[in-house]
């Protein structure tokens, strides 16, 4: 990157705004994972918005459950899940306490920790691909269920966290519909990500599959 990243830690009242404002300024921010083996840094390039009541797409669509029960809880909070019974994904929680809304972390280009990220995407051919894509983000930070509720604006020893980062201009941003998300929620354009950035995932429409209709997938 051509200039150092801003250091300094987003506040909470970053994520306390719409969903749809927080989630393209999300992109060049820093995500910062802190665990025993070391700290890692991520500059976000791919994000997805699910808006909650209104959105037929996101996990608290139908209100409140012990799963999604994070979203509803204030911003600035880490929502994970687990989905096909092998992969994690990584959400933070925006908009007002109460009202559940998130954006899902779609994908990222490491900037520290890359000796981290290897062993745990071995099939990743080149570094640009160790966060391409949601569940190869959380794999490449390690990041489990454990970190469900997770406050990101807790200070300096919290294991998640964001940075300002090095937002990128605003004709650099593009935005179109979320991968893998059909009915009433399909043409919502709410996913968000930097152009011509080698580590966006490729966009990918919604598939039927033969399993039941209420099965997870990678939605906030």
């Amino acid at each position: 990157m051509s200039e150092s990243p801003d250091r300094t830690p987003l506040p909470r009242a970053f994520f306390d705004r719409p969903v749809l404002e927080v989630a393209p300024d999300l992109l060049g921010r820093t995500l910062v994972r802190r665990s025993p083996e070391g700290v890692m840094e991520l500059r976000l390039t791919e994000v997805e918005a699910y808006a909650g009541a209104i959105d037929p797409g996101s996990h608290a669509f139908r209100g409140r459950t012990a799963r999604n029960a994070v979203m509803f809880g204030p911003p600035g909070h880490a929502y994970v899940y687990f989905t096909y019974g092998m992969w994690h994904c990584l959400n933070l929680v925006c908009g007002p306490e109460g009202k559940a809304s998130g954006v899902l972390l779609r994908a990222g280009e490491i900037l520290k920790g890359v000796e981290q990220a290897r062993p745990r995407r071995r099939s990743a051919r080149r570094d640009h691909e160790l966060a391409k894509g949601p569940a190869r983000l959380a794999t490449a930070l390690d990041i489990a269920l454990s970190l469900n509720g997770t406050d990101t604006c807790d200070g300096p020893d919290s294991p998640l966290a964001v940075l300002t980062g090095t937002p990128p201009r605003a004709r650099n941003i593009r935005s179109g519909p979320r991968t893998g998300v059909g009915g009433d929620g399909a043409p919502h354009p709410w996913r968000f990500w930097i152009d011509e950035d080698p580590t966006v995932s490729p966009y990918r429409p919604h598939t039927p599959r033969k399993r039941p209709l209420d099965s997870n997938r990678p939605t906030a």
